[in-house]
């Protein structure tokens, strides 16, 4: 079932300092990262938190009923003109299959082109259940551009994704 986005799905892009704990649960419900890669996410909320837009990471949070469930961390690459990395993209997982993520993912793409961006790149791993994540990938229009064997660990490829502007 698709959620109706005009009516309860709202986007925001200043952190608050609730945003640590609720990127914590999103990402940690996920079933997708491991334990040691959490923190990161985390810390990337904290430290625009800390910095502000000095901090370089900038973020679409998606709260539904005044609770965040979803949100992408992005940035512009360093000594590059307009190009951008998605850091991060998570559904909490009691709301993935909903639109949410393509919701979020779109939010994300209209604030980069709002910055000039001229692209954006996402990497993912090539293992079995990194699957829909690349089908979320392909089905937005993202072409794979990349594949690094063995990058992640033997057998687990990083798989490049890209998706230019016009």
């Amino acid at each position: 079932m698709l959620i109706n986005m005009n009516k309860q799905l709202k986007f925001r892009t200043e952190a608050l300092q609730s945003d640590p704990d609720a990127v914590n649960e999103i990402v940690a419900s996920t079933g997708f990262f491991h334990d040691y890669e959490i923190p990161v996410a985390v810390e990337l909320v904290e430290e625009r938190l800390a910095k502000g837009i000095e901090s370089g990471y900038h973020f679409i949070f998606a709260e539904m009923d005044g609770k965040t469930i979803a949100y992408s961390c992005f940035g512009e690459i360093p000594c590059t003109s307009g190009s951008y990395d998605l850091y991060w993209i998570a559904t909490h997982n009691q709301y993935r299959g909903k639109g949410i993520g393509k919701a979020v993912l779109l939010e994300t793409e209209k604030a980069i082109e709002k910055l000039k961006g001229r692209g954006i790149y996402v990497e993912t791993a090539s293992q079995e259940k990194y699957a829909p994540t690349r089908y979320f990938y392909e089905s937005n229009h993202y072409i794979l551009e990349a594949r690094i064997k063995d990058f992640y660990s033997k057998g687990d490829d990083k798989m490049l994704y890209v998706k230019r502007f016009d």
